[in-house]
C-alpha cells in the first residue's frame, strides 16, 4: 500500500510538473478593423488622431496606424458578407508567444499548429474565445519601428467588444489567462452592462460591452452598424483631457465628428467618472479618448486596480 502510495503521489508531481507556466499577458497590442474607404480612414487615423501609417506585417493587403512602437490599429479591407460587422481581432502583447500557444493547448484551447512569424520579427497566433471573438497574442519584435507621436496619445489602454454570456467568457479571460477584475458598471446603477478588467502583468484593460443575453451569439439581429461602432472600440489614454480638446479644436481635428443628436462632439464624464470624448472613425469603429484617472468616486463599484501610469 505504501509503494502505491508513493507512485500516487509522484505521479501526482509529475502531472503538475507538465502543466506549463502562462507566459507573461504584458500589455494591449491592438484592435484590428475593417474599413470601407481607406483615404477617408487614413485623414481620421493620421490626421485627426495623429498616429503613423506603416506597412502590416501580418497582412499585405491592411495598414497599421502606429501610436507607440508597440500599440496600433491594424485597418483591413472590407471584407465581402461582412455585413455591419468592423471587428476582425483584438490582441494582446505577450512575452513569448509560442511558449502562450503551448500554455493554451495544455488548457485545451484549440490553437493553431504554430506561430506565425511577421516580416517585422514579430511572432503571433489566433484563438476563438468562448463566444467566437477572434482573440490574438503577439510578441513584440526585438527592432519595433521607430514612431514620432504627434498626435493625441501614446498609449491604447484598452478595447472593447460586445459579448453575451459574462461568466462563460470568464473561464477563458480570468480562469485561464489570468486577467484581473478593473471596474464594472452601467448605465443603470443595478444592471452591469460593462466589465473591465486587467491583463495580468500589466495595466490596460479589456472591456466586456454585455448586449442580448446568455446563450446567444454574434451580432443582435436589431443592431445597427452605428451602434456596434460604439461598444467595439479602443481607448486612447491621456494625462489631461482639457489639453487634448485644445489641440483638437485648435487644429481643425473635429470636423464631420457629431454626437447622436447631431450636435458638437465635446468631453464628457463617463460612469466610471473619468474625463472621455468619443470620436468616430468613418466606418463607425469608437475611439474613446480618456483621462488615466478618475475625477472622483465612479458609480456601480469602486476600482479593483491601479489605473495606467502614462
Amino acid at each position: 500500500m505504501k509503494a502505491i502510495a508513493v507512485a500516487v503521489l509522484l505521479l501526482a508531481g509529475t502531472s503538475a510538473l507538465a502543466q506549463p507556466p502562462r507566459p507573461a499577458i504584458i500589455a494591449v497590442s491592438h484592435l484590428a478593423v475593417y474599413a470601407s474607404d481607406p483615404a477617408k480612414t487614413e485623414a481620421f487615423y493620421v490626421h485627426d488622431l495623429g498616429a503613423v501609417k506603416l506597412p502590416d506585417p501580418e497582412n499585405p493587403d491592411g495598414v497599421r496606424y502606429y501610436f507607440s512602437s508597440t500599440q496600433f490599429v491594424e485597418v483591413l479591407p472590407l471584407p465581402a458578407g461582412a455585413g455591419i460587422n468592423r471587428l476582425d481581432h483584438a490582441a494582446f502583447i505577450v512575452a513569448n508567444a509560442e511558449a502562450m500557444r503551448h500554455y493554451l493547448s495544455s488548457k485545451a484551447i484549440s490553437v493553431p499548429g504554430s506561430v506565425t512569424q511577421g516580416s517585422d520579427g514579430s511572432h503571433w497566433f489566433h484563438v476563438k474565445d468562448p463566444e467566437g471573438v477572434t482573440v490574438e497574442f503577439v510578441q513584440a519584435p526585438a527592432h519595433k519601428p521607430k514612431v514620432v507621436h504627434g498626435g493625441l496619445s501614446t498609449h491604447i489602454i484598452h478595447v472593447g467588444f460586445i459579448i453575451h454570456d459574462r461568466q462563460l467568457e470568464d473561464r477563458f479571460y480570468r480562469e485561464v489567462l489570468g486577467f484581473r477584475p478593473y471596474w464594472a458598471g452601467g448605465m443603470k446603477d443595478d444592471v452591469t452592462s460593462w466589465v473591465s478588467q486587467q491583463v495580468p502583468d500589466g495595466h490596460d484593460w479589456l472591456e466586456y460591452m454585455i448586449v442580448g443575453t446568455p446563450g446567444t451569439r454574434g451580432i443582435p439581429p436589431t443592431m445597427t452598424q452605428a451602434n456596434l461602432g460604439v461598444l467595439d472600440h479602443f481607448a486612447l489614454g491621456v494625462p489631461n483631457m482639457e489639453a487634448v480638446y485644445t489641440k483638437l479644436w485648435n487644429q481643425d481635428r473635429l470636423q464631420g465628428q457629431v454626437d447622436a443628436r447631431g450636435g458638437q462632439v465635446v468631453p464628457k464624464i463617463g460612469r466610471d467618472a473619468k474625463w472621455q470624448l468619443n470620436l468616430i472613425d468613418p466606418d463607425g469603429t469608437r475611439a474613446e479618448v480618456m483621462e488615466l484617472h478618475a475625477i472622483g468616486k465612479p458609480c456601480c463599484s469602486p476600482f479593483a486596480a491601479s489605473d495606467p501610469e502614462k
